[in-house]
């Protein structure tokens, strides 16, 4: 009789008390057949924690053992990812993939589907890319991304310029990306959006950050995109399911994708990186390469 193979666990941490039933649910559909989660934690848990994963289960076991680090704060599951991967020691090496409140995988599909909307138009390089309701996970996350396309990206917030910078100093300091804070509020926001190629809304849920009157300024404005699934939608006018659909603009060839667009990529993301976690070659999974899966899906 053929041995058995040992089922897929997974083993979840995160610094906030819960960890995401979202994230539980796509790592179950995913293939992983056991789910342990850890909450409260901190970088300085992560080494114990790991090393008592990869030496319960044999050098065969640990291709079927993988941690998944979520939470709130981009720079934190970044440096809980380098100390999980740094706690490894080969042959005992499992996969580790970090999606904080899904802020990686939504900023790559979020990205990803914008880079395919402006595609005839070059991409990236050289645009304007401003994120407004910026100074979240996703806005972070996504400001890099922009970045390393070479995009000039700046990361708005509604309230001050001083709240802006502080995500774009973390953003400076963890990723070294260059972006720029503002203050989107009043003539100040008219003239954002004048002069961007490019937007992303990504505030929270229920806010409206871009109207159909505002759109009225955008006299350059290749593409938009939303993130906000609960009415209303965070750009007036654009559908939740749209894509690359004609969106009014004082530049009359702009595009909208809506927040379920996104999502439709997202999900597709960060379920085929669960799956890779699984393939038997151990990853280290960031929001760089969830960006490299959306793009592959967004191809297809």
């Amino acid at each position: 009789m053929a041995k058995q193979e040992k089922p897929a666990i997974l083993h979840m941490f995160t610094p906030t008390r819960n960890m995401s039933p979202f994230d539980v649910n796509m790592a179950v559909d995913a293939g992983y057949e056991t789910i342990a989660t850890y909450g409260d934690m901190s970088v300085a848990d992560v080494t114990a924690l790991t090393q008592d994963a990869i030496f319960s289960r044999g050098p065969k076991g640990v291709a079927r053992t993988g941690i998944f680090i979520g939470g709130r704060d981009i720079e934190m599951a970044d440096d809980m990812l380098r100390a999980a991967e740094a706690a490894m020691t080969p042959p005992f090496v499992v996969s580790v993939f970090a999606d904080p409140s899904g802020a990686f995988t939504t900023a790559a599909a979020a990205v990803a589907t914008l880079e395919r909307a402006i595609a005839s138009a070059g991409g990236f390089a050289g645009k304007t890319f401003l994120i407004l309701g910026g100074t979240g996970p996703v806005g972070a996350a996504a400001a890099v991304l922009g970045a390393r396309l070479g995009a000039k990206v700046q990361l708005a917030s509604h309230l001050s310029v001083e709240r802006a910078k502080v995500t774009t100093d973390m953003i400076a300091k963890h990723y070294d990306a260059a972006i720029e804070p503002v203050c989107a509020d009043g003539a100040a926001k008219r003239a954002l959006i004048a002069g961007a190629d490019v937007i992303l809304a990504s505030a929270k849920a229920g806010v409206q950050v871009l109207s159909q009157l505002e759109l009225g300024d955008a006299g350059r404005l290749l593409a938009a995109a939303d993130l906000n699934a609960v009415p209303p939608a965070g750009i007036e006018g654009l559908g939740f399911l749209d894509d690359r659909k004609p969106l009014a603009s004082a530049y009359g060839k702009t595009v909208g994708i809506g927040a379920l667009a996104v999502g439709q990529i997202k999900y597709q993301t960060q379920r085929r990186l669960f799956e890779r976690m699984l393939a038997g070659t151990p990853v280290f999974i960031d929001f760089r390469d969830a960006f490299d899966m959306a793009q592959a899906v967004c191809r297809e």
